[in-house]
């Protein structure tokens, strides 16, 4: 009899939070705070990760609906402040480097 090593658990979400410098508003309150998190493959199709990597506007007002929490449309995405945008595409960055890329670029 062959035993079989089980299936690894999947990862838990990584998430980050972004405080807004200012916040959307909404008639159902506004949203000063999200959360972002980290996106799966699937969730990157029809973009260029050198885009998301260069915090190319267009790319991340497609991705953050895609991964917000609460979930922002890409209308609300496409109105945010530029900081908050950036500060966004930041926590985005930091997704898509590896661990040691992440400790790497702390370090200098």
């Amino acid at each position: 009899m062959t035993k079989t090593n089980p299936a690894p658990a999947p990862a838990a979400p990584v998430f980050r939070t972004v405080t807004l410098d200012t916040p959307i508003v909404r008639p159902t309150g506004d949203v000063a705070t999200i959360q972002l998190r980290k996106p799966r493959s699937g969730e990157l199709r029809s973009l260029s990760l050198v885009d998301l990597g260069q915090l190319k506007v267009d790319a991340l007002i497609k991705l953050i609906p895609r991964i917000s929490v609460p979930t922002l449309s890409e209308p609300e995405v496409a109105n945010m402040e530029t900081a908050d945008l950036l500060a966004c595409g930041a926590e985005i960055g930091g997704f898509l480097l590896q661990k040691s890329q992440r400790t790497d670029a702390l370090d200098r």
